[in-house]
């Protein structure tokens, strides 16, 4: 598979994704296309970009969520060089809340 992430492929998923209407339907789909540890990454480094954009250290960080230094610093990467994706997540969820 390429390494070129817009690809049909990704596409199809992504549309998929926007299919489902609830949290329900997001563990139905999850669980059967990611292993549990797959998920369990993904939901880490969400809560990793979180507690970073609430200013927590590495260490705190990596206390409370069991992530590697290096996950940690890839996150942070993404969050200060990336597409702002987290961003854009974290601003509609906080207008929900």
């Amino acid at each position: 598979m390429s390494k070129e992430i817009r690809t049909k492929a990704v596409e199809h998923l992504f549309e998929a994704i926007l299919e489902l209407k609830d949290k329900e339907e997001c563990y139905r789909f999850f669980e059967d296309v990611c292993t549990i540890n797959e998920l369990l990454s993904l939901s880490q480094r969400f809560e990793v970009a979180k507690m970073l954009t609430q200013n927590k250290t590495y260490l705190e960080i990596a206390e409370q969520t069991g992530a590697s230094t290096a996950t940690i610093s890839r996150v942070n990467r993404s969050l200060n060089y990336g597409n702002d994706g987290y961003q854009m997540v974290f601003s509609r969820l906080e207008k929900n809340q």
